[in-house]
């Protein structure tokens, strides 16, 4: 089983990406497991690949091991341009928030919308291995299914996906917090595509799954 990094310290992210990758065999751990010491990153691109490949080079560039970042950017249906959150979805007006904030603003957009609206994670992912290997991509197959985006607060918290609380499955109607795994996982296969890609490329097959 090959071990690679993961370039997050949010545990809820950990878990939703062992979740995605598990049919492969893979052992993702955290950049906890190897450093305590992570280096202070600029996240300014425009986009969530910008942001991916910023972080997963910095991580390299300190680590010297193998490890991937993603970065996502919400998009909500029906808001203005200039008020998409985008890769800006915790920090609003330059401010960085809370899990408290975040659940408070995003409430008070849904209600502007009339109590919900739909919206999406589009999502991007960047495999730096060594030196000269460095894999990146974003695609419509990282998407998150869309969702409901309500102001109807979940009294359930998981800290790191405060959102989730606001979040509606629009298969089910039941909050992601009532699903069996932390979202739904639509994107799954396009995040196994891309590590069997990348990994085949480097003389490493994972199967085809």
């Amino acid at each position: 089983m090959m071990r690679l990094i993961y370039g997050t310290g949010n545990p809820a992210k950990l878990l939703h990406m062992r979740e995605m990758l598990s049919p492969l065999p893979l052992e993702i751990v955290g950049i906890a497991s190897v450093t305590d010491r992570l280096p202070a990153i600029d996240e300014s691109g425009n986009d969530p690949l910008q942001n991916a490949v910023i972080k997963a080079e910095a991580y390299f560039e300190q680590l010297h091991l193998s490890v991937f970042s993603c970065d996502s950017g919400l998009y909500i249906e029906g808001l203005d341009d200039a008020r998409q959150p985008g890769v800006h979805v915790r920090t609003i007006g330059g401010k960085r928030l809370t899990d408290d904030e975040m659940v408070a603003y995003y409430t008070a957009i849904a209600e502007e919308m009339g109590g919900s609206c739909r919206a999406a994670y589009h999502n991007a992912i960047c495999l730096k291995y060594d030196e000269t290997h460095s894999y990146r991509y974003m695609g419509d197959d990282l998407k998150s299914e869309p969702f409901l985006l309500t102001a109807r607060l979940h009294p359930k918290r998981v800290e790191g996906f405060p959102l989730d609380g606001l979040s509606v499955d629009l298969g089910t109607g039941l909050y992601y917090y009532d699903l069996d795994t932390v979202r739904p996982s639509g994107m799954a296969p396009g995040f196994r595509r891309f590590f069997q890609s990348a990994l085949r490329d480097l003389g490493l097959p994972l199967g085809t799954s």
